[in-house]
Parts: C-alpha cells; sequence; structure tokens
C-alpha cells in the first residue's frame, strides 16, 4: 500500500510549525559595576598631647601658583620637608582670598590619611591680605620628634602674648629664652617690611610669620606672639595639649559658654582641664564678642591666668561663627 504522501507532507509542516525555528540563546547581560562610595576623610582631633622637648616650629613659604587647594597642598608638602621624619601636633592656617577655608582641614585630613599620619589638631582663620600678591594661606606647623631623637626644648618653652616687637624682645629675655617662632599681626601690609626687619633683628633664626587680620586696619600698629625655648630649667611641663579652635555661633553668653563647653572637653580627652590652661587665643569678628569671651573665660579657667592674643579677624570657617577660643594646657 502507498502512503499518502500529502498527507505526510501536510503532518511535517504542521509539525515545523509547532517546533518553530530553532531558539538562538539572548546574549549574557554583562553586570554593571557597584557604585563604589569613598569612605570621608577623618576629621581633624579636637586635641593633640605631646612632649614638650621634642617640639619644632615651621612655617611654610608663601606661594601665588594655583589657588586655594593647590597652595595648601603645597604648603603641607613644604612644612613636610621642613620637619624631615617629624610627627605634626598643631596646624595654624591663616587664609586670605575668596577661597573656601573649610577646605583646609579637609585637604589636611585627606593629605595625611593617604601618607598613614596621626591627624594633628587644625586652626583656620580668614585674615585680610597675606604679604605676597596671589598668596591664599600661609601655614604655622608644630611638629614633635620621634623615638629618641635629639631633645630640642631641654628647659621647656614659654609663650608670650602678642606686644611690640621691643616689649617681646624685654619679656623673652626676662624669661632667658630664645624665640622659636613669632607670628606678627599688621594693620597694613605696608608695614611688614618695618616688622621683617624688627623680628629679624631680635629674634635671628626664629620661624617667622606675617599677617594682616583684617582688610580694613580695624586695629592699626604691629604686634607680635611668640614661642620661646628657655635655657635655664623653669616650671615649663614635660607634656603639652594643644586643641583646635571651639567656635560659639552667637554673641550671647549661652552660646559663648557651649563653646566654652566643647573646648573643655578636648581638654579632657587628653586628661586635661581649663586649671591646665598656660595660652588662650582668641579669634573674634568683632571687639565686643572679644570682650563677652575674655569676660567670661575666668568661670571656666579659675585661678588659672594664661597668657596669650586676642585677635579681630575677617573670618572664620563657619559663616555663622562670631568667635572661636584655643587652648594650649599643660599635659600629664
Amino acid at each position: 500500500m502507498r502512503p499518502n504522501i500529502t498527507l505526510l507532507l501536510v503532518v511535517s509542516v504542521v509539525a515545523a510549525a509547532q517546533t518553530g525555528p530553532p531558539r538562538v540563546k539572548p546574549p549574557k547581560k554583562e553586570k554593571e559595576p557597584e557604585t563604589q562610595t569613598l569612605p570621608l576623610p577623618p576629621e581633624p582631633p579636637s586635641a593633640v598631647i605631646t612632649e614638650t622637648g621634642k617640639l619644632a616650629f615651621h612655617v611654610s613659604p608663601l606661594s601665588s601658583k594655583g589657588l586655594l587647594t593647590q597652595q595648601v597642598r603645597d604648603a603641607l608638602k613644604a612644612l613636610d620637608r621642613a620637619s624631615g621624619s617629624a610627627t605634626f601636633v598643631k596646624l595654624r592656617a591663616f587664609v586670605a582670598g575668596t577661597g573656601d577655608m573649610r577646605r583646609v582641614a579637609t585637604i589636611v585630613a585627606e593629605e595625611f590619611s593617604d601618607k598613614k599620619m596621626p591627624l594633628p589638631a587644625v586652626t583656620t582663620i580668614q585674615v585680610g591680605a597675606l604679604p605676597m600678591d596671589g598668596a591664599q594661606v600661609v601655614i604655622e606647623s608644630i611638629s614633635s620628634e620621634k623615638g629618641d631623637k635629639k631633645t630640642l626644648n631641654p628647659n621647656g618653652l614659654a609663650f608670650f602674648s602678642a606686644q611690640h616687637v621691643p616689649e617681646l624682645a624685654a619679656a623673652a629675655k626676662a624669661q632667658d629664652a630664645v624665640m622659636v617662632q613669632v607670628t606678627c599681626f599688621v594693620g597694613d601690609l605696608n608695614q611688614v617690611d618695618s616688622a621683617r626687619a624688627a623680628v629679624t633683628s631680635a629674634f635671628p633664626g626664629a620661624a617667622a610669620n606675617f599677617v594682616q587680620l583684617t582688610r580694613l586696619a580695624v586695629e592699626p600698629g604691629i604686634s607680635c606672639e611668640g614661642v620661646g625655648r628657655l635655657q635655664k630649667p623653669g616650671t615649663s611641663p614635660a607634656k603639652l595639649v594643644f586643641t583646635a579652635t571651639q567656635m560659639a555661633f552667637e554673641d550671647r553668653e549661652e552660646a559663648l559658654r557651649l563653646a566654652f563647653g566643647r573646648l573643655g572637653r578636648a581638654l579632657e580627652s587628653m586628661k586635661a582641664s581649663y586649671a591646665d590652661s598656660l595660652v588662650m587665643s582668641v579669634y573674634s569678628l568683632n571687639r565686643t564678642t572679644a570682650d563677652k569671651t575674655l569676660a567670661l573665660a575666668p568661670e571656666f579657667l579659675g585661678p588659672a591666668r594664661p597668657v596669650g592674643s586676642t585677635e579681630i579677624v575677617e573670618g572664620l570657617p563657619s559663616l555663622d561663627a562670631t568667635v572661636a577660643i584655643e587652648l594650649v594646657a599643660a599635659g600629664h
């Protein structure tokens, strides 16, 4: 019996229609890389403790190259070279111009974290001008020599409030101290040359810094504060605590008390207290708030009568801040 060819063809066509063309496996989608969130750099500490005998003082050279970020990085590199293998414990940056001065602490944290270096306490102040066209920052550093390296200050250090150069020289002589670091605040940049000449003559070898605190000469004249290396044994403590600034955001007593409270906690974190205070620096946007801060200080400091300077400045790291306070205290 001959097969029905027509039927076979119909069955084959139906079967082909049911099975369809061979399925092609779609290409595997590539997995998109996960978005990485870089961790924020740690914030600089509110206080640092270190040995007095190991401390060295430097001032970064002025530069007009680039904007604030580049100048901060260049200043840190210069200070790193000057200090060798020493560990930075305190940086004080004076920023001029329109750059965001809050970037200073962030850059310090980034640079030091990348190099696995301990972070120093950082103070940042906006000033009116620096003695170089285009310069936006100058940084003062205090660094501590490591290990068993030679003691730099065997008899300790003395701190001096801002005053005229002749008076500062007399005060240093009275305490038998050789100045190692001097900061001069001028009302006008035209005064820098005369201030530099006076400092160079009176304190040869000292790391010197010159800044105009406000664009307008709110407080004209020249005053210089400093640190001296004692030549004879005295009452200098074996350890020192350096704090960063604590800011108040209004000029009311309540706001000032909060700033003093935070400053006290910073000292406590280093096992120190207000009674150990040696130096108090006040940076204020106006004289009224500065006077209120000074009037309130004895309530916290008690019988301690620290030396120090009160300066009217151009600005602080927070737009709402009215005053900033920092301390140097004896460590234990």
